[in-house]
């Protein structure tokens, strides 16, 4: 994160799902966090999104063949190209990063992926492509670098967390139109 004066300090990475939410608390990021669970896939997490209001996400750790990382946090139900996402973002080929490299990175396992996550990016590795179609939300439901919890964040202060990280969002749609 960058650091200025009105932020509370970054503990060390990982960052544990405690020190997330006091970090979120430090920013005047208001949030509410429902515990489940744990949720691997989309199809598992629809229980979730019937007691949670709000956009729901799916994340999307891709490594495209010139090495560069992206995090790509669609709309739970967008249907992603990677083939025709990699052209329109300019990046080689896309393939999914390995479960490793995505702990080294990100400092969270395979399941647990979310733009949250980006606090343990440091050296600020990762491009991030947020679906367009998440916009329409008020609100935004991400794991807490957990998958046993939902944390719901206004539309606005998730992308303000984002680029307090250092990242710069990239809003764009992620599905091909048809």
């Amino acid at each position: 994160m960058t650091s200025r004066e009105d932020e509370p300090p970054l503990p060390p990475a990982p960052v544990t799902r405690a020190q997330l939410l006091d970090l979120l608390a430090g920013l005047k990021i208001a949030t509410q966090t429902f515990e489940h669970e744990a949720v691997f896939t989309v199809e598992e997490s629809e229980a979730v999104e019937r007691a949670v209001p709000g956009g729901h996400t799916k994340n999307l750790f891709l490594k495209d063949a010139k090495g560069a990382l992206f995090l790509v946090v669609a709309e739970a139900h967008s249907s992603v190209d990677l083939k025709a996402l990699s052209k329109r973002l300019g990046a080689g080929r896309f393939s999914f990063g390995k479960a490793e490299l995505l702990n080294e990175v990100l400092g969270v396992p395979p399941g647990s992926v979310t733009a949250f996550a980006l606090v343990n990016d440091r050296a600020r590795r990762m491009r991030v492509v947020v679906d367009e179609r998440l916009m329409s939300y008020a609100t935004i439901n991400c794991h807490p670098l957990e998958n046993t919890a939902t944390t719901n964040i206004a539309r606005d202060d998730l992308l303000r967390f984002i680029r307090a990280t250092g990242h710069q969002p990239e809003i764009t749609r992620v599905e091909t139109p048809e």
